[in-house]
């Protein structure tokens, strides 16, 4: 699995307590979501107070910088730049003028017709600082709210002229905003914590906070905190919903809960459904760390063919999707994991992966598999084949890098160096998940999106010009 993946978001409102510690705390959860740059934002009696960097949280924010950082409300990131450069000026929370008002927002997500906006904002005046789709969420809402003076009223406008996959959390004076985008795309949930509120892109955040999931944010919805009162209204939706398999396959922590539905049980059941669908005489069924574990368990138990970690994984290696290009993560593999002597010698391997994307770096695994002195090594895939680009938030934007695409499963077999490759069907993961197909963005599979995406037409027809 080698994707790029976009970001985290946290916030909280903790009356009479500090923010600081706690939005490190929620961000440290995140970690796997972004590990690009980092940001706190907070206010004090509405002055705001910003702190942001490259790298990891840990190595951002000392105890002095966490001090710094005064109030009892506020908002963190992390990020891994989808649209924008990888570069200080574009690490989030980032500032933004809501008239005479400072505020800070973050941002979940990917906003597919952001130039579009982005340039008729600069035709009235607007001035950009960076290049991030963030700052152009940002900016139409500042207008937006100078034109009503109505902050909930400015959000949902501004969710009628962006289109794309967003969660958001702002920092409007004493006040914690939050929103997501009309389909659900991206997660967002709401927590209590340390008898205030919390919310964040994962659930497993607002708990190693030491606090209580309550609810997903609902597609669309806009929450104002302030107080100690929560105020929830919504945007105009069409009551459908879209949200992102990939949460479940891959990008959330096993330890989160997602509209009600336990990742980690999700891909047990994936695991199972796939040993069904695709059955193997092997020896050992093996994950690729650490994502595949609970696929590899469910297939293990299904099957009756014996569980082994053959493969394990350094833990002080960050994940190689994030790596800025390809050659690094394939060079990084190496690092990364490592066979067990012993374990796959002489042995048929079932090798369970979460999902495969471009295929370079599992034929970097097969291969390793292979030297370790498998005999033979059959890949199972918990996830059906990526034929389509992603414009919600995954870096993966031409069909010309998808190794499925235009490929039968034997011809990606023989591109890895396996001897056999089959993916989990749509049904069965459909039926993993456990909400219904209609409510779920399955864009990638399938070439269908849950909203009209700008120049996709012209995009896929110069995709099929590069083969």
């Amino acid at each position: 699995m080698t994707l790029r993946e976009y970001c985290g978001v946290v916030g909280v409102s903790l009356p009479g307590k500090g923010a600081a510690p706690q939005l490190y705390r929620g961000l440290r959860a995140l970690q796997h979501r972004g590990q690009d740059s980092a940001g706190i934002a907070t206010s004090s009696h509405g002055t705001l107070h910003l702190r942001k960097g490259m790298g990891l949280v840990h190595e951002i924010f000392d105890r002095e910088m966490l001090e710094s950082l005064r109030g009892s409300v506020g908002i963190g990131h992390v990020r891994y730049p989808t649209t924008g450069h990888s570069d200080l000026e574009n690490a989030q929370p980032l500032f933004v003028k809501l008239r005479d008002e400072d505020a800070a927002v973050a941002h979940n997500g990917e906003i597919v017709n952001y130039e579009r906006v982005r340039r008729r904002l600069q035709a009235q005046g607007v001035e950009f600082l960076g290049n991030a789709d963030s700052e152009t969420m940002a900016q139409m809402v500042a207008v937006e709210y100078g034109r009503t003076r109505d902050l909930e009223t400015a959000i949902r406008r501004a969710s009628l002229e962006v289109v794309g996959g967003y969660a958001v959390v702002m920092l409007v004076g004493n006040k914690l905003v939050a929103f997501r985008d009309p389909l659900g795309i991206r997660p967002l949930v709401l927590g209590t914590l340390d008898g205030g509120f919390a919310v964040a892109s994962e659930s497993v955040a607002i708990e190693l906070m030491g606090g209580k999931l309550v609810r997903d944010l609902l597609p669309g919805e806009v929450l104002v905190i302030d107080k100690g009162q929560v105020h929830s209204s919504r945007a105009a939706t069409t009551g459908e919903r879209a949200h992102c398999m990939f949460e479940w396959v891959y990008f959330s922590r096993p330890d989160s809960v997602m509209e009600g539905e336990s990742i980690y049980e999700v891909r047990h059941r994936i695991g199972q459904r796939l040993a069904k669908e695709s059955p193997v005489s092997a020896d050992l069924v093996i994950p690729v760390p650490d994502s595949s574990r609970p696929q590899a368990l469910g297939y293990s138990e299904a099957s009756g063919i014996p569980y082994a970690e053959g493969l394990i994984k350094n833990r002080f290696v960050e994940r190689t999707f994030i790596l800025p290009d390809q050659k690094r993560r394939e060079e990084e593999v190496h690092i990364k994991l490592h066979p067990v002597p012993g374990i796959l010698k002489d042995r048929r391997i079932v090798l369970l992966d979460d999902s495969i994307v471009r295929g370079t770096t599992l034929r970097e695994i097969v291969g390793m598999v292979r030297s370790a002195g498998a005999t033979r090594v059959d890949v199972r895939i918990g996830c059906p084949p990526i034929v389509a680009p992603c414009y919600f938030g995954i870096d993966m934007k031409s069909r010309k890098e998808l190794v499925a695409s235009g490929r039968t499963p034997a011809e990606v077999a023989e591109v890895i160096g396996a001897d056999s490759v089959h993916y989990l069907s749509l049904p069965g993961l459909v039926e993993s998940i456990g909400l219904p197909e209609g409510s779920l963005c399955l864009g990638c599979l399938t070439g269908r999106y849950p909203v009209d995406v700008p120049e996709e037409r012209r995009r896929f027809q110069k995709s099929l010009g590069e083969y």
